[in-house]
């Protein structure tokens, strides 16, 4: 028997369907996004509510690809004078893609063709400034 991830069968079949990767960043997509950031959602609150701001969405797509066999990894993306920003990781065929929410179309979806997570964050810096058009990326980590 598959690993349930303390999840209901529902909700892993709920997961499972959002295969490949870009499925699931349309799924997160076309929800609500909550600019005011009111808490922090699981999975299991994204399905029920659907709404999702940055560190919801990447729990979210990081669950969906634990339930479709990929490691759930995260990535932080540090910034000064501004917001961090979240990102599921994948691995597929050699390359390092990621899954994301933002109000900000540019801070989402890569796909998986970056060589290194390195350069998979570099393709974020030209999109992340701050409302005074500052680019403020600096660092990133992850688990």
């Amino acid at each position: 028997m598959p690993d349930r991830f303390g999840l209901t069968d529902r909700e892993r079949r709920a997961l499972a369907r959002l295969s490949p990767p870009w499925k699931i960043q349309k799924y997160l997509d076309g929800l609500v996004y909550d600019g005011k950031g009111e808490g922090c959602r699981s999975p299991r609150r994204v399905l029920r509510e659907k709404r999702v701001q940055c560190m919801d969405g990447a729990l979210f797509a990081a669950a969906a690809l634990r339930v479709q066999g990929y490691p759930p990894l995260i990535l932080d993306l540090e910034a000064v004078q501004d917001d961090d920003h979240v990102l599921a990781v994948f691995r597929e065929k050699g390359g390092w893609g990621a899954i994301a929410r933002s109000n900000y179309s540019g801070l989402r979806y890569r796909e998986p063709i970056f060589p290194t997570l390195r350069a998979l964050v570099l393709s974020y810096v030209e999109s992340y400034f701050n409302l005074r058009r500052e680019k403020t990326l600096r660092r990133y980590g992850g688990r």
